[in-house]
C-alpha cells in the first residue's frame, strides 16, 4: 500500500464503534461539533454509517511486505505489519515464517544489516508520533537489545555500512538544525559519533563506503535536478568532487564498483532522463551504460564480484527489471514479475540471489528473489489481501488526455491511471492527485482506490500533471515558480476529458490529494468549483508564503527552489496570490481537510487556518487532526478513522 508519495490510503476498524446516523444532507454545518477520541481529533464528522463501514473493513486488514536488506547467513529483514504499525521482522526461506524483531508504538520501515561476518545484528531509524525526527538504533540479534546511537530532536538518516561491518555512516542535523552533516559511529563503542563531514547548510547524503573502509561516497543535494557526487577521506573529512565541469547536473544515486577503481552513478546530466553511467577514477572517463533508453533508471544494485549489474526503469510508471551479465554480454530478465513498482533491489552476498520488493494494483507488496543463474523466480513473502479474492481487485490502465498547450506541433498529452468500475456508467469520479509536486502516481496496490471503485462505484483517475517525475527533467520543471498554476489548469483539462467520456458522471466529480496535491485539491475546487462536488485535502499547503516560513528549516532552501523564494518581494506577492487561503471565499463546495499534529513539512497551523476562515464563511467543512501523527497517518488505527471519514465524505458526494 503506498504511503510515502502520500497519504491517502486508510480507514475504519475503530469506525465500526460510531454510533448510527444516516449520511448527511448537502447543507452547510451551523455549528461546529468537537470530539477528542484517544489521539484523533474530530470536528463537524458525523457518525459513520454501519452498512458502510462493514464493507470498508474488508479491505482494511491487505498487509504488504517490504525487502529491508540480506543479513549474513541468507536470511533476510523485511518491513511488515501485524499489529498497528510497521514493524521489522527476519524471514529464512522463501515462505518461511516472519520472525518479528522489532516491537514499538512507532513504525520502522528503514533497517540495514552489514554483510560480513555472522549475522549480529542491523541499524534502523525510528521517530516519535511522526516527527520525522528518526534516531539512529543498533540491534544485536544475539539478545535483543537495542542500542541508540543517536538521541535527541534531531533528523537522521541513510545509513550505510563499512565493508568490515564495525561504523555506521550517517547524515545528521543536530549542530545547527539546517546542515545534513555526515557523521560515523562505531557500534561497538560507547563513544558518540564522529562528525567528518559539516554540511556549511547544505544537504548531503552517505551513498557508499570504498572497499577499503577509507573514503565515502557522497551526494550533496541541491534539488531534484541539481545534486552532485563527491568523495570525503574518512579521517580527514577532505573532499573531493567527481564532476568538474561546472555544468548543473542532477544525480540521483551513486555507488561504486566491488574493485574500487570507478562508481556507478545515476544522473540525467546528458539528457532528459537519468541514465546509468559509470565512471573510471583513475582515468576519468565516463561511459554510458543506458542511454538508449527513454526512461529513469530508479534503482541499482552490483554483485559482489562485479558480473552481474542489475538497475530498474520507469515506463510511465511501470517498473522494469534489467540484469546484466557482464561475462556472457547478456540482458536476464526475470519470469512472472508483476506489472507494477518495484521498491527495492539488492544482490546477497553470493552475487547471485537478487532480492526485490514489487507490487501492482492487483496486488500486495511482496518480497521475490531472482537467482541470476538459474534464472528462477522464487517469491519469499505473500501478503494477504485481507478477506477479499484477488479477483475483486480491478487492474489500473494507463490513458492519455490533451492539456490546455502545445507542444511539438500539437495539443500536450499527459498521463493518468484509471480504475473503473465494471458494471456499467455513467459513474463517478474521484481525482486523486499525486503530492511531491516531484512525485508520479504508479500503479500500486491502493486499498481505497480498489474500495471507491468495488463499494461506492466510483472511478477513481490519477493524473501526472507536468512537473511530475518520470517524463523527463523539462517536465519535471514545467510547474516550478511562476509556473505553478500551469499544473492546476492540466486539472481542468482532465476535468473536460472526464466530461466526454459516456461512462463517467460529468456531474459528481470529486477531488482529493495529499500534501502538494492537498494544494492541487483546493486550487481545483477554487478554480472549477462549479464542475466539482467537493474535496478532500490531506496535510495540503493553504498559504505557501507562510509554508516556507514555517516549514522545517532544514527543508526551507530546498522547497524554495520549488516553489520560489518567498523573501522576494514579488516572489512572495505572487505566491499569495495563488494561495487556497487567498482564495478562500471562492471554496464553496464541501471539504474535508485532514492534519497530523506533528507534521514537520506542513505544519498544521496550514490546515487549522484554511478550516477556520471557511467555517467564518459559513461554509461545510469536515476536520481531522491526529495528535500522533505527523505528515500522513502511520498508525493503522489512525488511518482506519481516517478511511472511514474519507469514505462517508465521497459517498454522501456520489448522491
Amino acid at each position: 500500500m503506498r504511503f510515502n508519495t502520500y497519504i491517502h490510503r486508510l480507514a475504519a476498524v475503530a469506525a465500526l464503534s460510531f454510533i448510527a446516523a444516516p449520511l448527511l444532507a448537502q447543507t452547510p454545518v451551523a455549528a461546529a461539533t468537537h470530539e477528542e477520541r484517544g489521539n484523533l481529533i474530530l470536528e463537524n464528522i458525523p457518525a459513520i454509517d454501519p452498512d458502510l463501514a462493514a464493507r470498508l473493513d474488508r479491505y482494511l486488514h491487505a498487509r504488504e511486505a517490504n525487502f529491508l536488506d540480506w543479513l549474513p547467513d541468507g536470511s533476510m529483514l523485511v518491513s511488515t505489519r501485524f499489529g498497528d504499525t510497521t514493524s521489522v521482522h527476519r524471514v529464512s526461506s522463501p515462505l518461511g515464517m516472519r520472525e518479528q524483531l522489532t516491537f514499538d508504538s512507532e513504525p520502522v520501515n528503514v533497517a540495514v544489516a552489514p554483510h560480513v561476518g555472522a549475522a549480529e545484528g542491523f541499524a534502523f531509524l525510528k521517530d516519535q508520533g511522526g516527527d520525522e525526527n528518526a534516531q539512529v538504533y543498533y540491534y544485536r540479534l544475539a539478545d535483543r537489545s537495542v542500542k541508540a546511537l543517536t538521541a535527541g530532536k534531531a533528523i537522521h538518516g541513510s545509513p550505510v555500512w563499512s565493508p568490515d561491518g564495525l561504523r555506521l555512516a550517517f547524515y545528521g542535523n543536530e549542530r545547527d538544525g539546517v546542515s545534513y552533516d555526515i557523521y560515523i559511529a562505531d557500534v561497538g563503542s560507547e563513544s558518540a559519533p564522529q562528525l567528518v563531514v559539516g554540511g556549511q547548510g547544505n544537504t548531503w547524503y552517505p551513498l557508499d563506503w570504498s572497499a577499503d573502509g577509507s573514503k565515502l561516497l557522497l551526494l550533496q543535494y541541491v534539488s531534484i535536478t541539481e545534486s552532485y557526487l563527491y568523495l570525503a577521506d574518512v579521517a580527514s573529512g577532505m573532499l573531493t568532487p567527481l564532476d568538474t565541469s561546472g555544468h548543473k547536473i542532477g544525480v540521483r544515486l551513486a555507488r561504486f564498483a566491488p574493485d574500487g577503481r570507478g562508481v556507478y552513478f545515476v544522473s540525467d546530466e546528458t539528457g532528459e532522463f537519468a541514465e546509468l553511467r559509470y565512471l573510471d577514477l583513475v582515468t576519468h572517463q565516463r561511459r554510458d551504460l543506458t542511454s538508449n533508453i527513454a526512461a529513469d533508471v530508479e534503482r541499482v544494485d552490483v554483485s559482489a564480484d562485479g558480473r552481474y549489474l542489475a538497475y530498474t526503469t520507469n515506463d510511465e510508471g511501470v517498473s522494469r527489471l534489467t540484469v546484466l551479465d557482464t561475462v556472457r554480454k547478456l540482458e536476464l530478465s526475470p519470469p512472472g514479475l508483476p506489472a507494477g513498482t518495484i521498491s527495492a533491489l539488492r544482490f546477497d552476498l553470493s552475487g547471485r540471489q537478487l532480492a526485490l520488493s514489487v507490487d501492482s494494483p492487483q496486488s500486495p507488496r511482496d518480497v521475490y528473489v531472482f537467482d541470476v543463474d538459474t534464472g528462477a523466480l522464487t517469491r519469499w513473502t505473500h501478503s494477504e489481501p485481507g478477506p477479499l479474492p484477488d479477483s475483486s481487485f480491478v487492474p489500473a490502465r494507463l490513458v492519455h488526455f490533451p492539456t490546455w498547450d502545445r507542444t511539438n506541433g500539437g495539443p500536450r498529452m499527459l498521463s493518468a491511471y484509471v480504475y473503473t468500475p465494471s458494471t456499467p456508467g455513467p459513474h463517478p469520479v474521484v481525482i486523486d492527485i499525486h503530492g511531491g509536486p516531484e512525485s508520479q502516481y504508479r500503479p500500486e496496490f491502493d486499498l481505497f482506490a480498489q474500495f471507491l471503485v468495488n463499494e461506492l462505484g466510483y472511478a477513481v483517475v490519477a493524473p501526472n500533471v507536468r512537473g511530475s517525475s518520470g517524463y523527463g527533467k523539462s517536465f519535471l520543471a514545467l510547474d516550478n515558480g511562476r509556473l505553478r498554476e500551469d499544473s492546476v489548469r492540466d486539472i481542468g483539462s482532465l476535468i473536460v476529458w472526464i466530461g466526454l467520456q459516456k461512462q463517467f458522471n460529468r456531474d459528481r466529480i470529486a477531488v482529493m490529494g495529499g500534501s502538494y496535491g492537498g494544494y492541487m485539491a483546493l486550487a481545483s475546487l477554487a478554480a472549477y468549483g462549479d464542475r466539482l462536488r467537493g474535496g478532500i485535502d490531506l496535510v495540503g499547503i493553504t498559504n505557501f508564503v507562510s509554508f516556507l516560513e514555517n516549514t522545517s528549516a532544514y527543508r526551507r532552501d530546498l522547497r524554495r527552489v520549488e516553489y520560489g523564494d518567498e523573501r522576494n518581494r514579488d516572489m512572495r506577492t505572487f505566491l499569495y496570490r495563488i494561495s487556497p487561503l487567498t482564495n478562500v471565499k471562492a471554496l464553496r463546495k464541501p471539504l474535508l481537510v485532514v492534519a497530523g499534529l506533528n507534521d514537520p513539512r506542513v505544519p498544521p497551523s496550514e490546515s487549522q487556518a484554511l478550516v477556520a476562515q471557511l467555517r467564518d464563511l459559513g461554509r461545510d467543512v469536515w476536520y481531522l487532526a491526529a495528535k500522533d501523527e505527523g505528515h500522513g497517518f502511520r498508525k493503522k488505527a489512525n488511518r482506519d478513522v481516517y478511511l472511514a471519514t474519507a469514505a462517508q465524505f465521497l459517498a454522501r458526494l456520489a448522491q
